[in-house]
């Protein structure tokens, strides 16, 4: 396990993205709309993205519907291609589809028979670069413990777990280290969630 205070090495408005980050199709605008946004609700960022072609991003707190707004632009202001499920559902309306897709949304059929699990470790293992992120949590609810969706999709991809987080009380989106998980949840679990504890702040309760 890196050192806690990894998550200090960088302190800027938007991060740099290494080399082997996925990344859109440049867009001067988008770009800076997503600066502004952060901007203008006094947002930045600290730490460092691992140089890493593919992995899974997990996000916590998960306690707000604004994570989902300070997140998406944080994504557009840096150019980063991070991918999302979501239900198929909300790619039935032409619009809609359009906008998710365009957000990095990916759908997903909950009822195949192979499950969002191998489906989501599909898609990461074939391609050749590829973030995945998701919330541990399941809910915006505060919990004890989180849902293994997240250790389950890393461990069939093969791909280290990256822990983001949200200090509201400093208005802070913060990258932490790349964790590499072992054969059991709960000890990766307790690794994981023991580094975010005393660094994240939720705007409705902590990780």
């Amino acid at each position: 396990m890196a050192d806690t205070d990894d998550h200090r090495v960088l302190d800027q408005r938007v991060l740099d993205l290494p080399p082997n980050a996925p990344r859109v199709k440049p867009n001067a605008f988008t770009r800076w709309l997503g600066r502004a946004i952060l901007r203008a609700g006094g947002w930045r960022m600290v730490g460092g993205f691992p140089d890493i072609p593919r992995l899974v991003l997990i996000g916590a707190p998960h306690s707000s519907n604004w994570d989902g707004i300070w997140g998406f632009a944080a994504k557009m202001a840096m150019g980063l291609d991070l991918k999302v499920l979501g239900k198929d559902s909300l790619f039935k309306l032409p619009v809609m589809g359009a906008l998710m897709r365009h957000l990095g949304v990916i759908p997903v059929d909950r009822k195949a028979a192979h499950g969002v699990v191998e489906q989501a470790a599909r898609m990461i293992r074939e391609a050749d670069k590829l973030w995945y992120a998701l919330a541990p949590e399941g809910t915006r609810r505060a919990v004890e413990r989180w849902k293994p969706g997240f250790w389950r999709i890393a461990k069939a991809a093969a791909v280290p777990v990256v822990p983001a987080y949200f200090h509201y009380g400093q208005k802070v989106i913060g990258i932490g280290p790349p964790f590499d998980l072992g054969e059991d949840f709960d000890s990766d679990f307790n690794r994981i969630r023991n580094w975010y504890r005393g660094v994240s702040k939720g705007k409705n309760h902590d990780a």
